[in-house]
C-alpha cells in the first residue's frame, strides 16, 4: 500500500530516456536474413498467376514463400473462441485490400530482398472495390466476402442483437424524439516501433521468436496453428513494446518470419517500414452509429433504438469481438429501460480493422455523449443535470440485464463539474450512486430494478 498515492519513478523510465531499453529490433544474431513482402497493388482483385522463379534466382535470396508454403494458410485469430477463420496468411486466389501480403522473401541484405520482391510476377484480375459501409447492403454493391456483406455468425442471427423492455411503449409515451447519426473514423495506431519480429532456428529444432506482441501466449498459439506444430516447438521472447495501443495483438510479422526461417534454416528479421505500417497495418475501425431516443418532457430517456455498422475491413479478424463489447456498452453510463440494438460487422476493401484502446467502447461512448448534448439542447435543459438524472445507479440494469453493483457515473460527473467550476443546483450536488428512490425512481424505471443481491435479470424481469 506504500505505492498508493505516492510519486514513484517508473521502473523502466531511466532506460527509456537514456536509450538503453532493448526492443526487438535491437536483438542481433549473426547471419540474420532480411525479410520483405510482396503486397497487393490493388484494393480488390483476383490473382491469376504468381511466379516467383525470377525472385528465387536473385543473388543473396535464401527463401521465397507463397500460400503453398503455409501448412495452414487460413486461421482465424479468434478461431479458438468459435469465430470461424476467413483470412489467409498469404493471399491465394484473391486480394481484398491494398497491401495484402501475397509472397515473402528472405535475403542476405535489404537490396537483395527488394530486388527479389520486384522480381515476383503477379497477374491480377481487378475487381470493383467497396469503401463505404453504408452501401454494402445495396443490391449492386461489390461482392467482397464469401459470407456476404456482413459477418453472419452471431448464433441464429447475422448481427448482434440486444432487446430489453417495450420500445414501442417508450416511443408511444415520448414527448420528444431525438435522432442522431455519428461516424467516428479510422485511427492509425502509429507506434514509434513498427511491426517487427526476429525468428531464429535453434539447434534442437525449435524456433525462437523475438516478438513485439502485446499478447505473448495468444501470438504463440496463432503461429503454432499456422505452422501446425505443437506449442513446445516454439519459444516466444517478449520485451518492451514500442507502442501498441491494441494494434500489436495481430501477430503481423511473426508467422511469415517463422516460415522463412524454417525454409532458409537461418535467422530472419522482418521489420515493417513506416510506409508498410501506414499502408497495411490494422486501424481502429470506422463506425456508423444511428441513435433514436424517446424522451419525456421532464428529461427521462424512456427508450433507445440503436443501429450500428462496424467497418471490419476485408476480413473478420477481431471485429465480432469488438462489436460484442460495443453491444454491451452501447447505452453508455445511463439507465434506459427500453432498448433495441442491432449491430452489424460489415466487410469492405479496407485493411482489416482491429483493437485499439477501449475496443468497441470508445466509439459508441463518443456517439452517446454527443447525443446526450443533443437531447439537452432539444429539451432546453442543462446537459450536466440531464446526465446526472439518467446516470446509472446501484440496482439499475444494463441493456443486457446485468445489475449495477458499484457504478461511478454520479461521483465522476460531480467531480468533473467541480473541476471545471460548474455550480450545480443543490439537489444535483447531493446526488449519490445509491439505489433509486423517490423522484429518481419513476414508474418506468421500477420494473428494470434488480432486487438486492441479484446480479442478472432474465427476460421476464426476474433473477437469472
Amino acid at each position: 500500500m506504500k505505492a498508493v498515492g505516492a510519486k514513484l519513478p517508473r521502473y523502466d523510465g531511466v532506460a527509456h530516456v537514456t536509450g538503453r531499453t532493448v526492443y526487438v529490433d535491437d536483438v542481433r544474431i549473426p547471419g540474420t536474413l532480411v525479410a520483405k513482402a510482396v503486397r497487393s497493388a490493388h484494393h480488390h482483385a483476383g490473382i491469376v498467376r504468381v511466379d516467383t522463379s525470377k525472385a528465387e534466382k536473385v543473388p543473396g535470396v535464401r527463401a521465397v514463400i507463397t500460400h503453398a508454403d503455409v501448412p495452414k494458410n487460413i486461421y482465424g485469430h479468434l478461431e479458438a473462441l468459435g469465430i470461424p477463420a476467413d483470412e489467409p496468411l498469404l493471399a491465394a486466389d484473391e486480394v481484398r485490400y491494398r497491401g495484402q501480403p501475397i509472397a515473402a522473401v528472405a535475403a542476405e541484405d535489404e537490396d537483395a530482398a527488394y530486388e527479389a520482391i520486384e522480381a515476383v510476377e503477379v497477374d491480377y484480375d481487378e475487381r470493383p472495390a467497396l469503401f463505404d459501409i453504408r452501401k454494402a447492403f445495396e443490391p449492386d454493391a461489390p461482392k467482397i466476402h464469401q459470407w456476404g456483406p456482413v459477418y453472419p455468425h452471431f448464433g441464429p442471427h447475422n448481427h448482434r442483437r440486444v432487446r430489453k423492455g417495450d420500445l414501442d411503449w417508450a416511443f408511444d409515451k415520448a414527448d420528444l424524439i431525438v435522432s442522431g447519426v455519428y461516424r467516428p473514423q479510422a485511427i492509425e495506431h502509429c507506434p514509434l516501433e513498427t511491426q517487427v519480429a526476429l525468428v531464429a532456428p535453434d539447434p534442437g529444432g525449435r524456433l525462437v521468436i523475438y516478438s513485439c506482441t502485446q499478447a505473448m501466449y495468444f501470438s504463440l498459439g496463432v503461429v503454432a496453428a499456422h505452422l501446425e506444430v505443437p506449442l513446445n516447438r516454439l519459444k516466444f521472447v517478449g520485451g518492451t513494446v514500442g507502442g501498441g495501443f491494441g494494434g500489436k495483438v495481430d501477430t503481423a510479422a511473426e508467422t511469415i518470419s517463422a516460415l522463412l526461417a524454417r525454409k532458409s534454416h537461418r535467422p530472419v528479421k522482418w521489420r515493417w517500414t513506416r510506409e508498410e505500417e501506414l499502408l497495411a497495418s490494422s486501424t481502429r475501425a470506422p463506425w456508423h452509429v444511428e441513435l433514436e431516443d424517446a424522451i419525456s418532457k421532464d428529461g427521462w430517456i424512456l427508450g433507445r433504438r440503436t443501429v450500428t455498422l462496424h467497418d471490419s475491413g476485408a476480413y473478420a479478424r477481431f471485429s465480432p469481438y469488438g462489436l460484442t463489447k460495443h453491444a454491451f456498452h452501447h447505452l453508455g453510463a445511463y439507465t434506459i429501460p427500453n432498448v433495441r440494438f442491432d449491430g452489424f460487422v460489415v466487410f469492405t476493401n479496407r485493411v482489416p480493422t482491429t483493437a485499439m484502446r477501449g475496443f468497441g467502447v470508445t466509439s459508441v461512448s463518443m456517439a452517446v455523449e454527443m447525443h446526450m448534448n443533443r437531447i439537452a439542447e432539444a429539451l432546453g435543459v442543462n446537459p450536466w443535470e440531464l446526465r446526472l438524472k439518467n446516470a446509472n445507479r446501484i440496482g439499475d440494469t444494463t441493456a443486457n440485464r446485468v445489475a449495477m453493483q458499484d457504478p461511478s457515473t454520479v461521483p465522476v460527473t460531480l467531480a468533473a463539474a467541480e473541476r471545471v467550476g460548474l455550480e450545480l443546483p443543490p439537489e444535483y450536488q447531493q446526488m449519490t450512486p445509491a439505489r433509486r428512490s423517490g423522484e429518481l425512481l419513476p414508474e418506468h424505471l421500477a420494473a428494470q430494478q434488480a432486487p438486492e443481491g441479484v446480479s442478472v435479470l432474465v427476460n421476464g424481469g426476474g433473477p437469472a
